[in-house]
């Protein structure tokens, strides 16, 4: 008996030992598998750009003047905001305030929600998407969001537009919707598509150049060089450079669009000719006429629309409880 208990002695330690290493021991890798995409709803981005809207339409306001202005309409931005207060006052300054915000409930929600539904079909990867890949996404929702909302974008220029003509050629539009009816009952329907062929373009064009580079940017701000935290910060400086980037390359397109929908009626023009006409008049200058309203108007309008935007996603994450 005696005898056996130095080897009991002996064996005892080994369940201890291999316990021990099955506590250190490593646990077996795992293949790593990309977080499940959340799928925001449709109308998310309608609603931020409406949002936006309200903050930036005296901005908007004054880039129209200024591309369509004519006589001795001021030529500056500050000259075309006192001519507004002193001839309106300042509810002047959100004239046609009700065709921006349908025009947002139309072109900026299906824009925004066509991207994130493009994106979110996508075959998952461990990589984010590639710049062409979100300039080819955005830029197709862009040009089918520019046609789905051209009938209140012609409107928005032209209630904007309208404090600037003589009283004789005022339209004096009431409202959006009797702006819409009143359209249809004495230019016909095709007057809702006034310039879509352009204004598809600069929607094609803005969104790229908007969503495409705030996905880029708001990436690389949030990755290891730069280290940013997912919040308003990196939300604001992404929107920021994605305000200059879009103003930049819808300017020349943007001032064709003006000028053909707040043509009157019978003074329509090809746009081929009016490229024409403008060239010789003021040469390539007419590309970025207007570009510091339209940046002073697009800069801000894009922060808040991503600010307001973020912000929906943060409410819906909490509230799906899907924060982690």
């Amino acid at each position: 008996m005696e005898a056996d208990q130095p080897r009991a002695a002996m064996a005892s330690p080994k369940p201890a030992a291999t316990l021990d290493k099955l506590a250190t021991a490593a646990p077996p890798a795992r293949k790593q598998t990309p977080s499940p995409k959340i799928h925001y709803p449709f109308w998310f981005g309608g609603s931020a750009s409406s949002m936006a809207a309200c903050v930036t339409h005296p901005l908007d306001l004054v880039k129209v003047r200024l591309q369509t202005r004519t006589g001795t309409m001021p030529t500056s931005m500050s000259g075309t905001f006192l001519h507004i207060l002193k001839n309106a006052g300042p509810l002047g300054l959100y004239s046609g305030l009700s065709a921006s915000l349908l025009r947002q409930l139309t072109y900026s929600t299906t824009r925004f929600g066509i991207y994130e539904d493009l994106k979110s079909r996508l075959p998952s990867s461990t990589t984010p998407h590639s710049l062409p890949t979100l300039i080819l996404l955005s830029a197709t929702s862009g040009f089918l969001g520019g046609i789905a909302g051209n009938p209140a974008d012609v409107l928005n220029v032209r209630m904007q537009h309208d404090a600037s003509l003589p009283p004789a050629q005022r339209r004096n539009y009431a409202h959006a919707l009797d702006g819409l009816v009143r359209m249809a009952r004495e230019e016909g329907l095709r007057s809702w598509f006034r310039g879509v062929g352009p204004n598809a373009a600069r929607a094609a064009a803005m969104t790229s150049s908007q969503l495409a580079s705030y996905d880029v940017v708001k990436r690389a701000l949030l990755g290891p060089r730069v280290g940013m935290e997912d919040g308003p910060a990196a939300h604001f400086c992404a929107s920021l450079a994605a305000g200059v980037v879009a103003a930049t390359v819808t300017s020349p397109v943007d001032v064709i669009k003006t000028r053909v929908m707040s043509a009157a009626k019978g003074g329509q023009q090809g746009v081929g000719a009016m490229l024409v006409e403008v060239y010789r008049a003021e040469g390539l200058r007419w590309m970025f006429r207007g570009w510091l309203p339209s940046f002073l108007r697009l800069g801000p309008q894009t922060i808040c629309t991503f600010l307001f935007l973020e912000a929906h996603r943060d409410i819906y994450r909490k509230l799906r409880g899907l924060d982690n």
